[in-house]
């Protein structure tokens, strides 16, 4: 009976085990671990939000660290805030990272980068049918051809660095860069041309040690955040109130833990975490635990997803209904 019990419990643990094994030789690019002690990190829109949390950790984390935005007061107070919370002072660059030629005389100026975080982001809702041309562009411009500026500017730089550790480039999206959202459309746009140019991007400087990660931080409580609430359309609130908001510090060590284990999927909480495994596709995974979770649990998390699609379109149907009554 001893000798049945055993065997069938081999042969229940034998599957999974194949499975684990064979992804571990599977996965690449291979685990890393990027340091940031003592190492140069240059962070875009790191005035206010998610930036100015991410300035402040990687700071108290001994990083040597550059901020750039627009606004040069806005840049002033976050330097100032930084001094009196960790006794360190940042460098500070006051820059549209539309311009392409602004960015570059920035990168040339500063310190030689280990470790990019663009960060910079707008998002303005509406439904496309009402939302201008030029704000469309706007969106895509400071989103997605901001961060081509700032990736191409220092590229040159980090490949050649003296410093032969990991090195980093990551680049902030948005849950609405894993799925598309009401009222999001240019926004959801200018995102997810972020992880296509994070795929391709990995693949291009893997061999000069420099790892790509991509966060995808929820609804999260920044100026930019609030005023954005203020105008988005009703259907938008309520989708996206299905997953939570979160404040900028918690992002801010969710995407820093993300960056130095080198992932490049970084989630921000639980919904972020699900939606990367239900849109994992032929992303790169350095983890065979986590290849092993994407496997075994894709089927659950479509049907899960298709949950709430039904849900969304449910709300959206009810919504016109509404408005076709009234």
């Amino acid at each position: 009976m001893a000798d049945t019990s055993l065997l069938f419990l081999v042969l229940i643990l034998l599957p999974p085990l194949a499975l684990l094994l064979t992804l571990t030789i599977l996965v690449r690019p291979r685990p890393v671990k990027i340091p940031i002690k003592g190492r140069h990190v240059f962070i875009t829109g790191g005035s206010s939000g998610i930036g100015l949390a991410l300035a402040h950790q990687a700071a108290s984390e001994g990083a040597r660290v550059s901020i750039l935005a627009r606004k040069a007061d806005k840049l002033e107070e976050a330097r100032n805030s930084i001094r009196l919370s960790t006794g360190i002072d940042v460098a500070v660059f006051s820059v549209d990272v539309r311009d392409s030629d602004a960015v570059q005389r920035a990168i040339d100026e500063a310190d030689p980068i280990d470790i990019l975080i663009c960060n910079q982001g707008v998002f303005i809702p509406q439904e496309l049918e009402l939302q201008s041309l030029e704000t469309v562009k706007f969106m895509i411009d400071v989103n997605l051809m901001g961060t081509f500026h700032l990736i191409k500017s220092a590229l040159p730089n980090m490949k050649n660095r003296g410093d032969r550790r990991p090195a980093s480039i990551a680049i902030m999206s948005s849950q609405a860069g894993q799925v598309g959202i009401y009222g999001y459309t240019a926004y959801s746009a200018s995102k997810f041309g972020l992880r296509g140019l994070g795929e391709a991007l990995q693949q291009e400087v893997i061999a000069d040690n420099i790892h790509v990660s991509l966060i995808f931080p929820p609804d999260t409580e920044t100026p930019g955040f609030l005023e954005e609430t203020k105008t988005r359309p009703l259907l938008t609130s309520i989708i996206a109130a299905s997953s939570g908001a979160m404040k900028a510090d918690e992002v801010a060590k969710k995407a820093l833990d993300g960056i130095k284990s080198g992932r490049f999927i970084v989630p921000c909480n639980l919904d972020g975490f699900l939606l990367s495994i239900a849109t994992a596709g032929l992303s790169p995974q350095r983890s065979p635990l986590m290849a092993f979770i994407e496997v075994v649990s894709a089927g659950a998390l479509r049907i899960g997803a298709l949950f709430f699609q039904w849900n969304w379109y449910g709300s959206i149907a009810r919504w016109h209904a509404q408005k076709t009554r009234a």
